[in-house]
């Protein structure tokens, strides 16, 4: 739920459509002046999609993962349960494609970085929980 809640306090969705309308017609425009045809155009769009929209949406990702165990440790829930819930995620998985080709980060990715997080948000819960 954090990590939800943290999408929208950071407007990854409105941040999202503006980058897309922007690529969008700085695509036209550039095949409009180089007289590209579709086919140059479907790359250009490979090569963006590719090169700028997924790694940006992976790093919308993980700042809403990372918030989102904030918010939640802040709310009183032990941050470990993130980890045990990337690692059932990931068991139950029938396996995914490669994170260079995906929105998301790969489950052992966000693993990893929520374990790096734990110690920062730790103290957050503790404080949470004796109130």
């Amino acid at each position: 739920m954090g990590h939800e809640i943290a999408h929208a306090l950071r407007e990854h969705g409105r941040e999202a459509m503006s980058k897309a309308y922007g690529v969008s017609m700085a695509k036209q425009g550039a095949g409009a002046l180089l007289g590209l045809g579709q086919d140059s155009l479907a790359l250009a769009d490979t090569v963006v999609n590719y090169s700028l929209t997924l790694p940006n949406s992976r790093s919308n990702e993980n700042e809403a993962d990372l918030l989102g165990l904030e918010l939640a440790a802040r709310a009183g829930y032990n941050p470990n349960a993130a980890i045990t819930l990337w690692q059932k995620m990931t068991q139950n998985s029938g396996g995914s494609q490669p994170e260079f080709m995906s929105t998301h980060p790969a489950s052992e990715s966000r693993i990893a970085s929520l374990q790096a997080a734990i110690p920062k948000v730790m103290p957050l819960y503790q404080k949470a929980a004796k109130s």
